[in-house]
């Protein structure tokens, strides 16, 4: 009856404390001589648990200078290690959320080997066919330094077979997806005010259904550098760091 109960929770439900891993974890302080039938109980309300955590690939370019945030008007090394710091921003939100969490970067580098988590080489071809190789499962740019843990976590237990969590400027922080398809980010116009009205629109044609996350805002210019500066109390202290000494 205690599984059945726990199969029936929510997503909502399992961020919240009395979550199967709650339950798991305070029958395993209080635990006292148990049975075999018990021991297999808290085994199946480990392993539901686990499966019920996404996998979140946080997607990277290498910090190279002259290769990345080149739109904030910033010295090269400066952009570079800005760039660097917002990368290790978006893996410690994603560990925040999730056990499971990959970095993808463009290509091999020694940058973040300093981070536990698990790395791969994205796919070759457009974004839209490196994000297609990547999904099932949670994508997260490192766009959004700021981003606040609660809007993840409510992008993911957001129904539907996509979802998406926009940003202001008409792109997405992240994508979410429970089904893919082979055609559901043709004809997008990657880094344009319209990449996200065309995901949508691709996914539908595929027979796709999606849902919207919470929005936020990406850095990719000078002025949202400047807005960046105004939510210091929510970035980390090297974030921070760069941001004031860029001030």
């Amino acid at each position: 009856a205690a599984a059945r109960a726990a199969m029936e929770k929510t997503p909502s439900d399992e961020i919240g404390r009395d979550s199967p891993q709650a339950e798991y974890d305070e029958r395993r302080r209080a635990r006292r001589p148990m049975d075999s039938v018990v021991l297999l109980f808290d085994l199946a309300v480990s392993c539901f648990t686990n499966s019920m955590q996404p996998t979140i690939a946080v997607f990277a370019k290498a910090p190279r200078p002259g290769f990345v945030k080149t739109r904030l008007g910033l010295d090269p090394e400066v952009a570079a290690q800005l760039h660097e710091a917002f990368v290790r921003d978006a893996i410690a939100l994603a560990q925040s959320a999730s056990e499971l969490v990959e970095l993808h970067t463009d290509i091999e580098t020694e940058a973040w080997s300093d981070i536990a988590v698990a790395r791969r080489l994205q796919t070759a071809g457009d974004l839209g066919a490196r994000m297609l190789a990547a999904l099932p499962g949670v994508i997260l740019g490192s766009d959004a330094p700021s981003l606040p843990l609660p809007h993840l976590l409510q992008l993911i237990a957001t129904p539907g077979d996509v979802v998406l969590g926009p940003a202001e400027d008409g792109g997405y922080w992240a994508i979410l997806a429970r089904r893919t398809d082979a055609r559901m980010f043709e004809g997008v116009e990657w880094s344009t005010s319209r990449a996200r009205e065309q995901t949508i629109s691709a996914c539908r044609q595929c027979g796709l259904t999606v849902s919207l996350g919470p929005e936020w805002f990406d850095i990719d210019k000078p002025g949202d550098l400047r807005r960046l500066a105004s939510t210091h109390d929510r970035l980390s202290p090297r974030t921070r760091a760069l941001i004031e000494r860029l001030s």
